[in-house]
């Protein structure tokens, strides 16, 4: 379905189309939802498929592309780490994303890199094998520090371990990931007790400290049980307009981890259509290089759709995938600790809506607008005048908007001078077009009364074509530059403070510490950017070869700094021109 601009605002199928789009142009539309729907239908536009399977695919393509306003939509579409043992002589353990092209086993997926790294970490203390680059490991004659601290066995270097030593931790690797701890445990105790027979009490001791750091994991892991179960449990909570999905990730009867998501979605959807869309949108992005569990386990029943569904996934992953949506025992408490996570996500996040909510209407009434749904702060970042960043950071009435964040590097300027960079930075902001929808009611400037004045001749002529105004507000810091303390600048030339407990204070030093904090990430960025960079890299004419042979010859940047242009001229491959050209960039 298309509106007057010819965007598509809904995307729907079903097996009777008449009768689908007869109950949306009765006289008695059901549901805020569709009468509003109904209002922006300017054309309809339809594909038949052959088969159910075949529109549900259809539905989520057209869907993940033109992210219609009326349906529900999942805005995650990464994919999921893995933890993946290489298949090379000496196994690597290392994190994972995308396509399963490299040869290995892969172990997942986890919620979120920092799981993975989470694992990893506790991985290294327990099982000693290496975590380092193949390039690394291929290229060490002497052990690395990891060796050192009893984190790696050194394979990388002859002599330190055997095969059968180094391969027996793999295996143990292998069955601790496949969740067979117990297995890993029992073999630990009778390798630790032969040992001890042997009198070699050295490595009886090391089996000793692995079975100890096994069973306080083992301790850590009290919402397990010993199964092959690989399934994840959706929970689905729903309140005042908004939604929440608690996914639980369990493989070999292990929680890997969870995850909460607040999908986009219209007014009035209902617990079925959320949940519904969810689980199509969710598991055919993860057809698409993810694996896909051979169970789901649903808070809610999908009704009819279910079954196509499930054929849709069975088809897709080529085994077959139940969904269900009640169950009993171990996969019920499961079932139950998800609703419980969707819940508590749910209040959580909507504590919080209300607590922006509150901010935005006591900020509103604090500088007598009408209206106040959207904001954006500015803030500039360098050290020294060196790498100059500038950074727009957005909110509306549900806090921050991520998405939109925005940094701008500065370049053309004298290093230091901040009103111009304040000023390049918005007018690479607002110069050109503006969408209507994301005009700013006010706009932050992080700065005293100079700053306000440079920004208020930029913004106020491109104000002029714009749909409303923006209000400018300055945000200057107070002497000892403590929080609470700021004072408020308004291009009227009006100076004035706020309570330090007022919630529109409050959600001031929010977004401005969002745009301190996004100007400084960046700056930093691009700072690490050139001090690992060499400056032989921007001479035109020296490519990797000749800056390897310069350095070599001369014995590093510092002496080739030092050196005459005759000395630079003596270095193979440099002729007496480069030689000045190299002598001119480094001395000036």
């Amino acid at each position: 379905m298309y509106d007057l601009a010819d965007e598509v605002i809904y995307v729907g199928k079903a097996k009777d189309l008449k009768k689908r789009l007869s109950s949306y142009f009765r006289a008695n539309v059901v549901g805020e939802k569709t009468r509003a729907l109904v209002k922006n239908i300017a054309k309809v536009d339809v594909t038949v498929t052959h088969t159910e399977t075949e529109a549900l695919i259809l539905e989520h393509n057209y869907i993940k592309l033109y992210l219609p306003k009326y349906n529900v939509l999942l805005r995650d579409d990464k994919s999921y780490p893995y933890i993946f043992l290489s298949a090379s002589a000496h196994p690597r353990l290392s994190m994972h994303r995308g396509a399963k092209k490299r040869k290995g086993e892969y172990f997942g997926p986890y919620p979120d890199g920092g799981a993975v790294r989470e694992s990893l970490h506790l991985l290294q203390k327990i099982f000693p094998i290496r975590q380092c680059e193949d390039s690394v490991y291929a290229n060490r004659s002497r052990p690395c520090l990891m060796y050192q601290i009893g984190r790696c066995l050194g394979p990388c270097v002859k002599g330190l371990v055997s095969g059968d030593d180094y391969n027996e931790q793999v295996n143990y690797v292998r069955m601790f990931l496949r969740g067979k701890d117990r297995q890993v445990i029992t073999s630990m105790v009778e390798k630790m007790e032969l040992a001890s027979q042997q009198l070699a009490f050295e490595k009886a001791a090391t089996y000793r400290d692995q079975i100890q750091a096994l069973r306080r994991v083992q301790e850590q892991q009290f919402v397990s049980h010993d199964s092959d179960d690989d399934l994840d449990v959706v929970g689905v909570a729903y309140e005042n307009g908004m939604a929440c999905i608690h996914a639980l990730y369990i493989r070999q009867g292990k929680i890997l981890g969870s995850r909460s998501y607040f999908p986009k979605m219209p007014i009035d959807a209902d617990i079925t259509e959320v949940l519904s869309s969810f689980v199509t949108q969710f598991y055919l992005n993860q057809a698409e290089g993810r694996v896909i569990p051979s169970e789901i386990l649903l808070g809610e029943a999908l009704g009819d759709e279910q079954a196509v569904i499930a054929d849709t996934l069975t088809e897709l992953a080529g085994r077959k995938i139940v969904i269900k949506s009640s169950t009993r025992g171990n996969k019920a408490k499961y079932q139950r600790l998800a609703q419980t996570n969707a819940r508590t996500a749910l209040t959580s996040k909507l504590s919080h809506r209300m607590t922006v909510h509150q901010r935005f209407s006591a900020l509103r009434e604090a500088l007598q607008l009408n209206r106040l749904e959207r904001m954006e702060c500015f803030d500039i970042s360098h050290t020294m005048g060196e790498k100059t960043v500038a950074s727009c950071v957005v909110f509306n009435q549900d806090g921050p908007l991520k998405q939109e964040y925005r940094r701008f590097n500065i370049s053309g300027i004298t290093g230091g001078d901040d009103y111009a960079a304040m000023a390049q930075a918005l007018e690479r902001r607002y110069g050109s077009q503006v969408d209507p929808d994301r005009i700013p009611d006010i706009i932050f400037i992080d700065g005293g009364r100079g700053q306000l004045s440079r920004a208020y001749d930029v913004v106020n002529p491109l104000m002029s074509e714009w749909p409303k105004r923006s209000m400018l507000v300055g945000v200057a810091k107070g002497t000892t530059r403590k929080p609470g303390l700021e004072t408020l600048l308004l291009t009227t030339g009006e100076e004035f403070s706020m309570p330090a407990d007022s919630p529109a204070l409050h959600l001031i030093q929010h977004i401005r510490d969002e745009s301190h904090n996004h100007a400084i990430s960046g700056h930093r960025a691009q700072r690490a950017k050139v001090r690992k960079r060499s400056a032989l890299e921007d001479i035109e004419g020296i490519g990797p070869k000749r800056r390897q042979a310069l350095l070599k010859y001369m014995g590093g940047l510092q002496e080739l700094k030092k050196a005459s242009r005759e000395e630079i001229a003596k270095v193979p491959g440099i002729s007496r021109a480069m030689a000045e050209k190299i002598y001119d960039a480094l001395n000036h």
